[in-house]
């Protein structure tokens, strides 16, 4: 099937599976007029990258765990170890969140929002004391 059929059938932009056999993800073959040629497992393989990168995973955390996927002899500790960092990284980015929201909720609350010049928003985001 043709790149527009592959993109229909994975729910991806063609651009994006361009990309990704830019930088090597996927290789799908090439028929005698040099059109790529997708067959049923490239759209597998792309609806597998759909899922990993909307589950946040790096392009090289997708490469590594396509590989694994493709390895029938592949241990499930690998696979585990490559989720259980992501998930750490997860972990951290939602304190990081939580701490910038009651950091902006406080500076919000030190606003009196009214006609005066004077705002502990701006005060806070150059870094001064209020």
């Amino acid at each position: 099937m043709n790149i527009s059929q592959a993109a229909t059938r994975a729910g991806l932009p063609a651009k994006t599976i361009r990309y990704y056999e830019e930088i090597g993800l996927i290789t799908p073959g090439r028929g005698a007029n040099g059109y790529r040629d997708f067959s049923q497992t490239d759209v597998h393989n792309l609806r597998f990258l759909a899922r990993a990168r909307s589950l946040g995973f790096t392009i090289e955390e997708c490469r590594a765990l396509l590989t694994l996927y493709a390895d029938k002899g592949r241990a499930s500790g690998d696979v585990k170890r490559i989720a259980q960092k992501h998930l750490e990284q997860i972990d951290s980015k939602i304190a990081e969140l939580r701490s910038m929201r009651a950091t902006l909720s406080d500076l919000i609350s030190a606003c009196a929002g009214d006609h005066r010049p004077d705002c502990p928003i701006l005060t806070g985001l150059a870094g001064e004391s209020r």
